[in-house]
């Protein structure tokens, strides 16, 4: 009889408990899923409003927020070498609604500056690159070289007589001519300015002899002939100039640097809202205009996986940190953050 009664009551016990689990189950399933995005999403874009990199953002905020369904918002706040705008969005929380829009720039920061009051790699998640725009090498016409090897010859015959700008010590542009100064055993001097615009007009006077410059500004001067211009600084030849040859082309294969515009999360966003935003990029990305607005620029169109930009952007502050040291240039502290 007792065995009878425990039998009795253990199987009204499971019986309860499968009813409940099935209550639990009915409400989860009957439970709305929050809605992603429920505001409007911020591009926080670490430059002054009117640059390349604020143009990016609003080329494709307007089909995102077609798409998503709310406001995506250009918020800019330049300072510190990106360093406040990254910082900003490092903290911002995890939500998915805030994102960064930035430069190679952010690949280079810890290389050359001390102390940064986040960490790039831990705080923040790769979204995608949007687009990467290689550098031209270009020469004074009244240099005596058609291709790279014969400007790598001529530096090298003679060792710091070249002289080439920069908008400044450790940028990209500065630490692209460094590498390549690495992998083809020639010495140039470095003159640094503040700015690209500063060393363009002194290339087109011939105070400088040759520089890597973005696209943009050197190929209306290489199309009228006040600079030549050898080789593109990609892994491919450019839609908007197929007939100019790769360094890599050259003769240095293993050769490749230029900037590109990226976008960041904050650290610990879901892999779904990752996963939507990346999508939402590529389908901006493949809007007729703005492709073509981007080709034209000289640009190669972007929207790698997640994954891939993660690996990609490792790799990235693993290069410029070794042409950081090359140069020897010194870390230098962070002040007014």
């Amino acid at each position: 009889m007792r065995s009878r009664l425990l039998t009795d009551y253990f199987g009204h016990v499971l019986a309860c408990l499968f009813a409940c689990v099935l209550c639990v189950c009915n409400a989860a399933e009957t439970q709305p899923v929050a809605k992603f995005p429920s505001r409007a999403v911020r591009f926080v874009v670490p430059y002054p409003a009117g640059g390349p990199v604020d143009f990016t953002a609003r080329a494709i905020a307007p089909r995102m927020a077609e798409s998503l369904g709310v406001p995506v918002v250009i918020d800019n706040r330049p300072g510190a070498s990106t360093i406040l705008g990254t910082e900003l969005v490092a903290r911002a929380g995890s939500d998915g609604h805030t994102f960064l829009m930035v430069t190679s720039t952010i690949a280079i920061n810890p290389s050359v500056t001390q102390k940064l009051p986040y960490d790039t790699v831990r705080d923040l998640s790769p979204v995608t690159i949007v687009i990467a725009t290689p550098f031209s090498l270009v020469v004074h016409p009244a240099l005596p070289v058609r291709r790279v090897s014969d400007l790598v010859k001529l530096a090298q015959a003679k060792p710091g007589v070249l002289m080439y700008p920069s908008s400044g010590v450790g940028s990209a542009n500065h630490l692209a001519i460094v590498l390549f100064s690495m992998v083809s055993k020639m010495k140039a001097t470095h003159i640094p300015y503040k700015g690209t615009a500063q060393g363009m007009a002194d290339l087109l006077a011939g105070h400088v002899q040759f520089s890597m410059s973005n696209p943009i500004a050197t190929l209306p001067h290489a199309r009228s002939g006040r600079v030549r211009l050898l080789a593109f600084t990609s892994r491919q030849r450019l839609m908007v100039a197929p007939e100019v040859p790769t360094v890599a082309e050259s003769g240095w294969p293993s050769y490749e640097a230029g900037n590109w515009h990226a976008l960041f999360a904050p650290a610990g966003i879901t892999k779904e809202y990752l996963k939507r935003i990346h999508t939402e990029v590529v389908l901006a990305l493949a809007v007729p205009e703005n492709r073509q607005r981007f080709l034209d620029s000289g640009a190669e169109i972007g929207g790698a996986s997640p994954e891939d930009f993660s690996a990609y952007f490792k790799n990235e502050i693993n290069k410029w940190s070794k042409a950081v040291q090359a140069a020897q240039i010194r870390p230098e502290g962070i002040t007014n953050l």
